[in-house]
């Protein structure tokens, strides 16, 4: 049955190609959808590029009619933007003067015809419990969702392997249909596992006997790169070495590295790691710099407003880095901090020399990046759309690293199912130049205070 779907305006900003999203519905913007983005097209950054590329389809449609009685889609839909409804009432403590209860004011003008049933889309939780007092149904954009946390993939498992095949393990590997899981029921059932998926191996005879591997082309194979010390950094568990294994594999074999998980499970200190490992300790001649971006809530709409040049700007965002940097530059816990200047000049040189660069994550928008190990730190805080620009900027020789954490988002209207890192992580599941791992909590190697609040807080 035909749905009338209102689109606010979050919707369009964040994925301007929404519009054709709805199958064979109507679409409705309210006309004060319009103004809104009209007042948002001269922004900087993604919101105002997003603002200007919905204003351009909706040119195009204009082009093909009449928007007021409406214009076909591709998908056998229709669009249309509602200019009527002025005479609609809302109750008295919805202001008129605010854009959302004018966007209620359609909702109701519209659901009051009784034609079809009408859902108001939105990213705004708040504008989704008005409508739902007001008795209209309101969803969130879900084009863009992908499963809850705890369902999405996590790229690792723990599998059960025959004796016979775990003693050869390291020279021939295990094929993935001879590994096994068991259920609730205690039956053992086979696993689906990915294209690059981590494997920790038990033998089935012992659960003491374990191995770490990765699948590749249908075999579970060692790791290559377990006994790396990536500038003088040693795994400390099973995730590390996973961790370490994605990291250090070349560009061409693992062009995109997804990593998730809880702060203090070393996501941004290992990939430093393995970056000024490759770049400075023992150059590879595989980059020519580490390119560090780091998003915030609010950092396409204030970085204009902040003195300095482009570095000075986004300096704060990379303070947690400089933290970082810290404890690579000088391994000696008692000496690290004894002579404060010295180690802030050996953390100097590295940025001097180029060796690492740090940008702002609107500027890469347009460019095309080669033979560059670039970290994107707290990558949740990323949308859908940016994730898509970031890993399509990927040139020759370019690795791309992704991290963050799910569950500390700080933008408006993001949230764990439609943010970037997971979205990017659920659609290039399987991809054989994706590597995934997913850091677990018991793998969090911050102090024993961090440690005991996480089980107590």
């Amino acid at each position: 049955m035909i749905k009338y779907y209102v689109l606010d305006t979050n919707v369009l900003l964040q994925s301007p190609k929404a519009m054709f999203a709805f199958a064979d519905n109507y679409v409705i913007l309210p006309l004060v959808v319009l103004e809104e983005l009209d007042a948002i097209k001269k922004a900087e950054g993604e919101l105002g590029a997003n603002a200007r590329t919905a204003i351009r389809l909706l040119e195009e449609l204009r082009l093909q009619g009449d928007l007021r009685n409406g214009v076909p889609l591709e998908n056998g839909g229709m669009i249309f933007v509602e200019t009527n409804c002025k005479d609609v009432e809302l109750p008295l403590d919805l202001p008129e003067n605010k854009a959302d209860n004018r966007i209620l004011r359609v909702l109701k003008g519209i659901s009051e015809k009784g034609t079809y049933e009408t859902v108001l889309v939105t990213k705004d939780l708040l504008l989704r419990i008005k409508a739902q007092i007001m008795g209209i149904r309101a969803e969130d954009f879900a084009a863009e969702q992908v499963h809850r946390q705890e369902e999405q993939y996590q790229g690792r498992s723990r599998v059960y392997a025959p004796e016979a095949l775990f003693k050869d393990f390291k020279k021939k590997g295990i094929p993935v249909e001879a590994v096994y899981q068991v259920n609730e029921a205690g039956e053992a059932v086979r696993p689906e596992l990915f294209e690059n998926e981590f494997v920790l191996l038990v033998s089935d005879q012992s659960e003491k006997k374990t191995q770490l591997g990765r699948v590749e082309q249908g075999m579970i194979r060692k790791l290559e790169y377990r006994k790396s010390t990536p500038y003088g950094i040693s795994p400390r568990n099973a995730g590390q070495y996973f961790l370490q294994e994605a990291l250090m594999q070349p560009a061409e074999k693992a062009p995109l590295v997804i990593v998730k998980g809880m702060a203090g499970t070393s996501k941004t200190f290992y990939s430093l790691a393995v970056g000024l490992e490759k770049l400075h300790n023992h150059p590879t001649g595989e980059y020519r710099r580490i390119l560090i971006c780091r998003p915030n809530a609010q950092f396409d709409e204030d970085i204009g407003f902040l003195p300095g040049d482009e570095q000075e700007k986004i300096s704060p965002l990379m303070r947690p880095v400089i933290d970082n940097l810290e404890q690579l530059i000088d391994s000696s816990k008692e000496e690290r901090y004894q002579d404060e200047e010295e180690l802030r000049d050996k953390i100097d040189e590295i940025f001097e020399r180029g060796i690492i660069q740090t940008e702002a994550l609107n500027f890469i928008r347009g460019r095309s990046i080669v033979k560059t190990y670039l970290i994107i730190d707290e990558a949740q805080n990323m949308t859908p759309n940016q994730v898509k620009g970031i890993i399509t900027r990927a040139g020759e020789g370019t690795k791309i690293i992704l991290l963050g954490d799910p569950n500390q988002i700080d933008r408006s209207f993001l949230d764990e199912r439609t943010n970037g890192l997971s979205y990017a992580a659920e659609h290039m599941k399987g991809s054989p130049l994706c590597w995934q791992i997913t850091m677990s909590a018991e793998e969090c190697e911050r102090s024993a205070l961090a440690m005991d609040a996480l089980g107590r807080l």
